[in-house]
């Protein structure tokens, strides 16, 4: 693994430079872009009841917001404070004092409301029950609480038992102890809201390059020759990077983005802490390249394609030939498939022309470093593990790996997503290694336990599995979540709400309510209230995009008298279910976690050292696959061959995928998209395509296939033709139930749809005539 250290903040240059600004119209007055000055005095209000604590999370706690990575006010990338919008929103849940008991008297109340008007209550404020049939939430204790859960525990088959944790400020600790208590308990049905996000990321880069997280760091966008956007818009999802952005603009960067929607966010930026950009704007993307949804691997093909023709016209102008000999497999067999691909299904499938493949290819042959930057735009398809497998192809061809200003970085989205999976918290993991038997046995000989050895499942199916019958063994009967609101997350709302139904007892541990909280259970439903990473004695680690393992330090402020801190809720709860060996699952400090994390995993030795506000370090050095020698198992990474996936959909129908809009994760702030002016309900379809149907810009429409219907509203964007965005998870309704990605069991999020008038729609309601015209519509494209 990499070597050479990463050497701290460099300085960022604020020289104004007006062939960069957006607009010669001061603050973007007139422009619809976000308005940070404004959001800002909002939140200041919103904790006005604790402002001395709200100042203390931000300027002393490690952010609990995306995985840019930040402790106080200033990141490890670049000088000069670091502060976004999205930190800023999710303050609150910090802040928020207890929800009034008189909430928990009518839940039929509770149900009507959104999740947004749910998290404004406050905070979960003691154990609670509901049973069947009662229409409140009875306050329990904590012994009674455990106790219960443990007695159902121990009655049930380990395989019928699941666990799920989300990102929302959950610390590697947490995600440690949860992972052991999971293994001691005898499951292996443990899951994290990481690998919904990013598994394909993991598996493919296992299997191309032998890593599972970011080979570079952020400072590797400022100076590259190319930095690379693939279907990730971090302007909206990680505010903060546009600073980086800027900072790579002025060193001479060019910046691509490869998406279906020409995001005006990428396009034109105002950054707050940047004087001229926060007056002036900043043009961020240099070219957009509009692929169609699931395009990517042929555009990819199309550019390897290009490149080989270069090279057989002028050996050397397109490929490092002397890296892939030096440092890669496979070479032969990538060109004789790429070779033997047709132009007109590459154009077909990827919606761009030889010549515009063209373009780009020329661009990266040119360029002697990039970096590659990609989210799920190119994860959540059916064939994500195979998308990112061909941008390690590129990486690997053009010799991008293992040197300053070049590598390939899946950007988190939280900041608990890369420890997740590193501290073992899903089915294909144990900490420092893969569910494998080299792992069994180191972990087994730390642990002093023996771990269960069948597959576990990932979290769509163990709640599937609440629908299988009485008596089978992998029935879920036990569902144990750690946040997560699987009603608004997962395709097909409606079936999830089965689903969670069918579970005999639930477990939402959690700082707030929201919808997935309210559904029934068979028997019983169960509440406990969590603290924050603020929170939490002894303080909590988080790991940032670019491997940065920050400390958090406990932080004084109010407390909710009962929220216990999560590793202490499993570490009780171990304890009850198998006393006699409880000693075996013992914590009595978030220190102890942290010196066997380090014992654990490898990589993260060091962590144990980490005591104060401000203490970092970074595993793996500042490059993985340092000098182009990878964790393979021959020092070489491997280039493979990638099939154009089928995206056959039926004439005149579009591609759908699903958008963020001013949000967290599921937790939405606004009801306005503050980069297009879109409402939560309106569907971004090309001018032109709406102009076909005879659809006017604001009219109602009805987007509809098997899975589900969508009412909304028409809103003419700079979309590709013949694709069209709903807003997730709003959109849901659509998106398949039940379809994984082979490799990493990711959820499927895209899908065909037909468009119609809702006049129309509503004017034939048929019965026979709609499911005629569904009849076929199940299509599901990547």
């Amino acid at each position: 693994m990499g070597k050479t250290k990463h050497e701290g903040p460099i300085k960022l240059d604020t020289s104004w430079q007006p062939s960069l600004w957006a607009s010669l119209m001061p603050m973007g007055l007139g422009k619809i872009k976000p308005h940070h000055i404004r959001d800002t005095m909002k939140v200041v209000y919103e904790n006005r009841d604790n402002l001395g604590y709200a100042y203390r999370i931000l300027t002393q706690g490690v952010c609990d917001g995306c995985a840019l990575g930040v402790s106080g006010l200033y990141d490890q990338t670049l000088t000069g404070p670091h502060l976004c919008t999205t930190r800023l929103n999710v303050l609150r849940l910090n802040t928020m004092p207890a929800i009034e008991p008189k909430w928990f008297e009518d839940v039929s109340a509770l149900q009507k409301m959104s999740s947004v008007e749910l998290r404004q209550l406050g905070r979960i404020p003691y154990p609670m029950s509901r049973k069947p049939g009662e229409n409140k939430f009875s306050r329990i204790s904590w012994n009674e609480a455990l106790d219960r859960i443990a007695k159902k525990i121990k009655g049930i088959s380990p395989k019928q038992l699941a666990f799920f944790l989300t990102s929302r400020g959950i610390t590697n600790e947490v995600y440690y102890t949860a992972a052991k208590m999971a293994r001691f308990l005898g499951t292996n049905n443990i899951d994290n809201a990481s690998r919904i996000c990013h598994s394909p990321s993991k598996t493919a880069l296992k299997r191309s390059l032998g890593i599972g997280a970011s080979s570079c760091n952020y400072q590797d966008w400022i100076g590259t020759d190319v930095l690379v956007f693939w279907g990730s818009v971090p302007a909206n999802n990680q505010p903060v990077s546009t600073k980086y952005m800027y900072a790579a603009k002025k060193a001479g960067t060019k910046i691509i983005l490869i998406n279906p929607y020409k995001e005006p966010a990428m396009e034109k930026y105002w950054i707050p802490s940047v004087a001229d950009s926060a007056l002036f704007g900043t043009k961020i993307v240099d070219d957009f390249y509009q692929v169609n949804i699931g395009g990517d691997i042929a555009f990819m093909n199309g550019v390897m394609k290009h490149w080989f023709e270069m090279e057989e016209a002028q050996p050397g102008s397109a490929i490092d030939h002397a890296f892939v000999k030096q440092h890669a497999n496979g070479m032969a067999e990538l060109k004789k498939h790429v070779m033997i691909q047709e132009w007109e299904k590459l154009e077909a499938s990827s919606g761009l022309t030889r010549e515009r493949m063209k373009e780009f290819a020329v661009l990266l042959a040119k360029a002697k470093s990039g970096v590659f930057v990609w989210s799920m735009g190119l994860t959540q398809h059916r064939f994500g593990t195979d998308n990112i497998s061909q941008v390690a192809n590129l990486a690997v061809l053009r010799g991008y790996l293992g040197r300053k200003n070049c590598g390939v970085m899946p950007i988190r989205g939280h900041s608990g997503v890369q420890g997740s999976g590193e501290m073992g918290a899903d089915p294909f993991s144990l900490p420092g290694g893969d569910f494998e038997e080299k792992s069994w046995t180191r972990i087994e000989k730390l642990w002093g336990f023996q771990i269960p050895k069948w597959q576990g499942d990932i979290v769509g199916i163990s709640i599937e599995n609440a629908l299988l019958p009485e008596g089978h063994e992998r029935k879920t009967r036990v569902f144990y979540t750690s946040g997560g609101n699987f009603l608004e997350t997962m395709p097909n709302p409606d079936f999830m709400k089965k689903c969670l139904e069918s579970v005999e007892l639930r477990v939402h541990q959690d700082i707030i309510l929201n919808t997935s909280t309210l559904v029934d259970a068979k028997e019983e439903v169960i509440i406990l209230p969590a603290m924050t990473r603020y929170e939490q004695p002894g303080g909590g680690t988080s790991t940032s995009t670019e491997r940065m393992v920050y400390f958090s330090a406990e932080i004084e402020g109010p407390r909710i008298e009962e929220a216990r801190a999560e590793w202490q809720i499993y570490v009780d709860l171990a304890a009850r279910v198998n006393p006699e060996k409880k000693h075996l699952m013992h914590f009595s400090s978030a220190q102890e976690i942290r010196d066997e994390i380090a014992k654990a995993n490898p990589n993260y030795d060091g962590i144990q050292h980490l005591k104060n506000r401000g203490d970092v370090f970074q595993w793996g050095g500042a490059w993985l696959c340092e000098d182009g020698v990878c964790p393979t198992a021959d020092g070489r990474a491997n280039l493979l061959a990638i099939e154009v996936p089928d995206l056959t959909k039926p004439e005149g129908h579009f591609y759908v995928t699903t958008r963020r809009g001013k949000q967290f994760n599921s937790m939405v702030y606004s009801s306005t998209d503050p980069f297009n002016n879109a409402d939560r309900y309106d569907v971004l379809i090309h001018p032109d395509d709406a102009k076909e149907l005879r659809i006017a810009e604001g009219e109602n429409v009805v987007v509809y296939n098997r899975h589900g219907t969508f009412q909304g509203r028409a809103k003419y964007e700079a979309t590709k033709r013949g694709n069209i965005q709903v807003y997730w998870p709003e959109g849901n309704v659509l998106i398949p139930k039940g379809v994984y990605e082979m490799y990493a069991g990711i959820p499927e999020y895209n899908t065909s749809v037909k468009v119609e008038k809702a006049d129309s729609f509503n004017a034939n309601k048929d019965l026979h005539y709609v499911e005629k015209r569904i009849e076929d519509l199940d299509v599901s494209v990547g």
